[in-house]
Formats: C-alpha cells, structure tokens, sequence
C-alpha cells in the first residue's frame, strides 16, 4: 500500500499568515509523475509506453506502490470544467491530415471524445506532437479515457494525495481575471470533493502560484521551475534564487525544480532550507548520476517521479 501523509492541509490557516513553516511534509515524499509515468511515444523504451499517462488506471497503478502523491497536470475546459492533460493542444487525425486544437477552446464533451471511449470505442484517435516536431500516434499497452478533475477526485484511490500542477500555455498572457476564474473553477471541484485527501497546488505559472495562494489558505502551493535549464523571457522562471525570491514574497510553501538544476547549484538546497521551503525534484537523471545526493534523494525508477524532501 502506498505512503500517505496525514494531511496536507495547514495546521493554522489563519488568513493573515503566510509562514511556511505552519506546514510540513514527512522528510521524504515519492510522487508518481503523471501516475505510473509519461508517455514518451518516441521512446524505444516500452515502460515510457506502457500505460496512458495522466489516467485514471495511471493514478491508481501507482497508488499500487509506496508512494505519497500522484502528480497531474489540469487545464480548464471551454466550458469550465478542469480536466486531466499535460499537451497544450490535442491532435488527431481527419481524412488522412493531421488536425490540432487547444484544449481550452473545447467544451467538455469534445474533450472526452477523444482517445478510447468507456463503450470501447475510439473514434478519434490521439496523437502527440514532440518538442522537435515529430508527431506520434498516442498508443501504449494499457490505454483509458480522458478524464476530469472530479473523476479522479472520486475513483482515484484514497491512499495516495494528488499534486495538481495548473497547466497554462507558455506562449499565452493571461490577465488577472482570466487566471482568477480558471483558478476557481478549479478550486470549486477540489473544495467540493477533496474531503481529507491531501492536496497541494503547483505551477509554472509565477502569477497562478501567488494568486491561488492568496484565493486559499488551506493547501500549500509550490512554485515550479527548471532552474534556468531553459530561459523564459519572465525572469522570475529563469533560476532557483527567483524561485526562492517568489515564495518567501508570496508566502508558497516550496519549489519544485528540475533535478539537474539543483545539480548544478547545490548548495541552493541550503538557501531553501535557511528559508524554511519545502524542495520537490523531477528529471529524467539515471541513478547513478545522482547517489552523490543520496542523504537528500529517494528515486523510484519505475515510477519516473517527482522527489520531495524536507530540507
């Protein structure tokens, strides 16, 4: 059965205090990145295809093992409703031609349409678009249907907490009222049906991280970042020591960060500590790469995760 964390609610939620240290993780957390792992279609490597990222048979696969947390990305439909999916644009294939659209221009029942159907059908079978250009059919060994945020909330086992990462596009500016909605309809479903399960928000997005921390108090909120692995034209995305910046300013509860960045830094692990922040790692590093950090690290192969510890 896998780990999970009593709660990962405040034990203080008091409105007007954003100290870190009012929450607090067990010293090691194992999360499954996107349940059992992503599809990487272009893999030889059949474990990167062998179940549909993202799912509901995903989320549950990996609950089967000792981990804390299934991580998810969640965008919100045309018509408000958060769903479960990590490419900005779904494509399929019409007469032959390749076709894309945005996953937030569809309404739900579009959304559903696509890939395999509870009935056994697939009338519109998906595709995936790699960041070299290449598109992919969206085959692996054990697929399921698309899902929302509230069936995970309801058919997802209860032994294991979810990460939702707040999915938005790179190349997209949003306003303050248009994330200040999408937020809310996210948080409608996660009040709703989260009951005790333990929740914690996280985000690429540095104004969706502040904002939905101060539209809730109730689950910690971590700022992602690629440490500067890639450049972003928002600076705040571009290095460790801006992601610290955020969080002590807007009073988040941690970082996740690509691996190879806290690698390349280590001792930005000892300016998060001295700032009381929780530090979560992803990355595709083999092991062995990095045994060196051992005291600070677990890894779970399998399960290509996301690492917590406390510092």
């Amino acid at each position: 059965m896998a780990l999970s964390v009593s709660s990962a609610k405040f034990s203080s939620g008091v409105e007007d205090d954003k100290k870190q240290d009012a929450f607090g993780f067990p010293k090691f957390v194992v999360m499954g990145h996107r349940g059992f792992g992503m599809n990487m279609l272009q893999s030889p490597d059949e474990k990167m295809k062998f179940v549909k990222e993202n799912s509901i048979l995903s989320f549950n696969v990996a609950a089967d093992f000792p981990i804390d947390f299934v991580e998810f990305d969640v965008q919100v439909t045309r018509d408000g409703c958060p769903v479960i999916f990590h490419d900005i644009f779904m494509f399929t294939q019409e007469q032959g031609v390749i076709t894309e659209k945005r996953v937030t221009e569809m309404a739900l029942p579009e959304f559903l349409s696509y890939g395999p159907q509870k009935d056994g059908a697939n009338v519109k079978s998906m595709f995936r678009k790699t960041k070299d250009g290449r598109i992919f059919e969206w085959k692996v060994v054990k697929d399921d249907p698309l899902c929302t945020l509230q069936d995970a909330f309801v058919k997802v086992k209860r032994s294991v907490g979810f990460n939702v990462e707040l999915k938005f596009d790179d190349n997209t500016v949003y306003g303050e009222e248009e994330l200040h909605q999408i937020l809310d309809n996210i948080l409608k479903i996660v009040d709703e049906h989260a009951q005790n399960r333990p929740i914690i928000f996280s985000s690429f997005h540095p104004d969706a991280a502040l904002l939905i921390r101060n539209m809730q108090m109730s689950y910690p909120v971590f700022f992602l970042t690629n440490g500067g692995c890639e450049i972003y034209e928002d600076v705040r995305r571009n290095s460790l020591d801006e992601a610290i910046k955020i969080c002590k300013e807007g009073g988040l509860q941690g970082i996740v960060s690509e691996v190879k960045a806290i690698l390349r830094t280590p001792n930005a692990i000892q300016r998060v500590k001295d700032s009381k922040l929780s530090l979560i790692s992803y990355g595709q590093l083999k092991y062995r790469e990095i045994t060196s950090f051992r005291s600070s690290f677990i890894f779970l192969s399998f399960l290509s995760p996301l690492l917590c510890f406390q510092c």
